[in-house]
């Protein structure tokens, strides 16, 4: 039913909890786990500043550093997974991302980091949800 399984992490709590149900649902039906973080740099870019190189790697460094702690867990559950870091708008992103590796469903955490763009833009998990055309499942 669910052959491939999207968790799009920030290394929120709510984006853990998403994993760990992506987990259970996994060894349920046997998926495969994708695991992604997007950088997004767009929030320097929308305040008007060039984001600080130094910045923009520690945000890289700690993406991927989030990206194989999270396949671990899903490695020593004994579930095949797959993970990748990329940079952009991460409502973007994640539904590029859903299409162009046929993805039969999201599980998110409802709350990411990006506080403040969440209040000027809504949130990913809700463009997610309105624009995704597989099942998109919200972790409170």
């Amino acid at each position: 039913m669910f052959e491939s399984i999207l968790v799009p992490i920030d290394g929120s709590e709510h984006s853990v909890k998403a994993l760990r149900v992506a987990i259970d649902l996994a060894k349920k039906y046997g998926s495969t786990i994708y695991v992604l973080e997007v950088v997004d740099e767009t929030i320097f870019y929308n305040a008007g500043v060039l984001p600080p190189l130094n910045a923009v790697k520690a945000l890289e460094k700690k993406a991927k550093e989030d990206v194989d702690k999270a396949l671990q867990e899903v490695h020593s559950a004994g579930i095949k997974g797959v993970g990748e870091a990329l940079e952009g708008d991460p409502g973007t992103i994640i539904l590029d991302y859903i299409q162009k590796n046929n993805i039969s469903l999201v599980v998110m955490g409802s709350r990411g980091l990006s506080t403040f763009k969440r209040i000027l833009l809504g949130s990913v998990s809700s463009r997610v949800v309105q624009e995704s055309k597989i099942p998109v499942l919200i972790i409170k």
